[in-house]
């Protein structure tokens, strides 16, 4: 049941709503949406689908939520699409090469966490979450090939995802096309009046607009939003390239990856992520802007406190170069022993080969000394060991037979 609510004015609205947006289609479309929606009090129904592809959303998918967060905050609804039909699919935007299919079951158990960690940012109460298996699975083969007869191959082709891959040789299968012919008709099966995404699906959200008019409906508005850059300062945010900050990340984790993003990228950050002005975090020194920055995002997943006390443990570890108060502990066998063994045994390292490989970058240290030599022996005996700038442990000896 969705609680009553007051639905915002234009005027109060829309500075909010528009900012950081990329596109807006149509301006005019999205005001007298605004406007009947405030006089007559009904909220608006806003889109945004979201495929369970990995187990963990990060701060990338949190620039949609937040902006779906101050849509419910002005009084309107927000459909929580969980594409785990799409899914089945995957979607081709930005991809030079198909994707790795996914099972039913890892689909399943993905989109379970979703539905889980949506709640940290968006209002249960104002959120309608659903899944577009629902509507798809009963299409059937018959209404699917109704729905492909509306639009052209042509126009898909037009694609620079699909024109990139043509120019290469490289293949486009059949199945890649339906993506955002799936995706529109969620927007046709919902009856939304906005739909929210990232700057790289324009295509499939217009394709959305067209599919309603053909479905004799009021096309959706449409909005796309900056793609979060991640940590790395190089590529867009994603798990699999190691640049994300997960919303599952402890308040420490989740600090210190903040802190490292590049200075250039705390005003993006502050104003996809935070209320933060940008302005005023232009005139300070970029470290403070960034202890700011990574205070505000923390706050909204942990707490105040929680993120106070982070910014004393990473001014404790990286300022002070001090160990922090609490570290986990890990018992091996008795020593002597290589210390890349160890750090393959308590999984900081995947393999000796890279063990030794962080040793011989210098991103070692064993009580508080630079480790070079890649064949150490250790008696570990409650000792410290860092690896890299976030890894710390007390690695003690399991006695024989025990």
């Amino acid at each position: 049941m969705i609680s009553p609510t007051a639905v915002a004015s234009p005027e109060q609205a829309l500075p909010i709503l528009l900012r950081g947006v990329v596109d807006l289609h149509v301006q005019e479309e999205f005001g007298r949406k605004l406007e009947k929606s405030f006089k007559s009090q009904v909220p608006l129904k806003v889109k945004a689908g979201f495929d369970p592809t990995s187990p963990d959303l990060h701060l990338g998918h949190c620039v949609l939520l937040k902006k779906l967060r101050q849509f419910q905050e002005m009084g309107h609804i927000v459909q929580f699409v969980i594409g785990d039909f799409t899914a089945l699919i995957g979607d081709p935007t930005g991809r030079s090469e198909i994707r790795k299919p996914l099972t039913s079951q890892q689909i399943a158990e993905n989109a379970r966490t979703y539905a889980d960690q949506v709640f940290r940012i968006l209002l249960p109460d104002r959120t309608d979450v659903v899944f577009n298996s629902s509507w798809m699975n009963p299409l059937g083969v018959s209404g699917l090939i109704r729905l492909a007869a509306l639009q052209t191959v042509a126009r898909f082709l037009e694609r620079d995802d699909f024109q990139k891959r043509m120019s290469e040789r490289l293949p486009i299968h059949l199945h890649e096309l339906l993506y955002p012919l799936i995706q529109g008709y969620d927007s046709v099966s919902l009856r939304s009046d906005v739909e929210l995404g990232g700057s790289d699906q324009l295509f499939n959200l217009l394709v959305g607009r067209d599919l309603m008019r053909q479905h004799q409906m009021e096309p959706q508005v449409v909005l796309t939003l900056p793609l979060l850059v991640g940590v790395d300062g190089e590529k867009k945010m994603s798990k699999s390239l190691g640049n994300a900050v997960a919303l599952e990340d402890g308040a420490n984790e989740m600090f210190g990856r903040l802190m490292s993003i590049p200075d250039r990228l705390t005003a993006s950050y502050a104003t996809l992520l935070t209320d933060l002005d940008p302005s005023f975090l232009a005139n300070m020194h970029p470290k403070e802007a960034k202890v700011l920055l990574a205070k505000a995002i923390v706050s909204q997943f942990h707490g105040v406190a929680e993120s106070e006390k982070a910014e004393a443990s990473f001014e404790r570890v990286f300022s002070r170069r001090e160990v922090p108060e609490e570290i986990p502990e890990y018992s091996v066998s008795q020593g002597p022993i290589r210390l890349s063994s160890v750090m393959v045994s308590i999984g900081a390292a995947k393999s000796e080969t890279l063990a030794k490989q962080l040793i011989r970058q210098g991103a070692v240290d064993w009580n508080g000394q630079t480790v070079l030599d890649p064949f150490l022996l250790v008696s570990p005996a409650g000792d410290i060991l860092k690896v890299g700038k976030r890894f710390y442990c007390r690695v003690n000896s399991t006695p024989p037979g025990t």
